[in-house]
């Protein structure tokens, strides 16, 4: 049995709470999988895991060797790291977590320069509308956006996207500019959809918060959708100008209520905490925290 090898599949077991998943993860089977972790607990002398059917759960013993293990396993990172000289030539895979309109927008793009800077890394980016549980999934980065949920993450704040309320030319032709928050009431509002049921705006009127209530006939939890609808001309929605800025800088859509406008919405890289960020990891945020410092390199300020 290599030990560090089974420490850290009972680390990813314990993260992920499947050894199945694990088996996945890294192109083996849940008898290998299973196999080793019973054989650390018999070198242990002590059982790590609670298991049953439906579930597996920490003993007393398994949660202080797990935390110990996930120092252990950094500090091995670390060493390689020095000893590869992987602090000036950082090599590996990054896992990388997006909503799908930005990523392709504004990560996807990118990545010709960041490959030419860092040639052996390599990038896996996963996109989805659905916020992902980083550890579970084995998430390295996720970009972020807006007010964050309480988490153990850790968030570096990389720049800010103005929000702002746009419709197609056609649209407007169609059914005429608003010229205040309140005139939305005579408009098919495009929703965007977060999980909640909300039929609220938020606006801003002589620096205090406006909430109007509109209707429409399309709520959508996808931001790619949301976009879609806009440039074909269903509606009027308020987005982050990183979703559609080239296409107001294009003329498909134009910017109305820009004198109402909230504040803008903060855009954040975040990772699971450590006593060591892995290199591969650090210069990805570091390169992309560069790229995108100055909110019109994202739709315009």
């Amino acid at each position: 049995m290599d030990r560090l090898i089974a420490m850290n599949m009972f680390v990813r077991v314990v993260e992920t709470g499947s050894f199945s998943a694990v088996a996945k993860e890294i192109n083996s089977t849940q008898p290998t999988i299973s196999k080793n972790v019973a054989e650390l607990e018999s070198w242990l002398g002590a059982k790590l895991l609670n298991r049953s059917t439906r579930s597996l759960r920490l003993t007393e013993t398994g949660t202080d060797y797990y935390e110990r293990c996930v120092a252990i396993l950094q500090d091995v990172e670390e060493a390689e790291q020095v000893v590869g000289q992987l602090q000036t030539q950082p090599k590996g895979l990054v896992r990388v977590s997006a909503v799908v309109a930005f990523g392709r927008l504004h990560i996807v793009p990118r990545l010709k320069g960041f490959f030419e800077q860092y040639p052996d890394i390599k990038i896996d980016i996963r996109l989805n509308d659905r916020v992902v549980d980083l550890v579970e999934e084995g998430v390295d980065v996720a970009f972020r956006m807006g007010k964050l949920a309480d988490s153990s993450l850790i968030a570096k704040k990389l720049c800010t996207s103005p929000m702002v309320a746009v419709a197609s030319p056609d649209y407007l032709k169609r059914n005429g500019i608003p010229q205040h928050p309140r005139d939305l009431k005579d408009h098919n509002y495009i929703f965007y959809s977060d999980g909640a049921s909300r039929q609220e705006i938020e606006f801003q009127e002589n620096g205090d918060p406006l909430f109007i209530r509109a209707e429409g006939t399309l709520t959508t939890n996808n931001s790619e959708a949301m976009r879609a609808a806009l440039l074909c001309g269903l509606g009027i929605s308020k987005s982050p100008r990183w979703l559609v800025g080239d296409a107001i800088t294009s003329g498909e859509l134009i910017e109305i209520l820009a004198d109402y406008q909230p504040s803008q919405l903060n855009l954040y890289a975040v990772y699971p905490p450590g006593r060591h960020l892995p290199s591969k990891v650090r210069c990805f945020i570091d390169y992309f925290a560069e790229e995108l410092k100055d909110c019109s390199s994202i739709g315009g300020c």
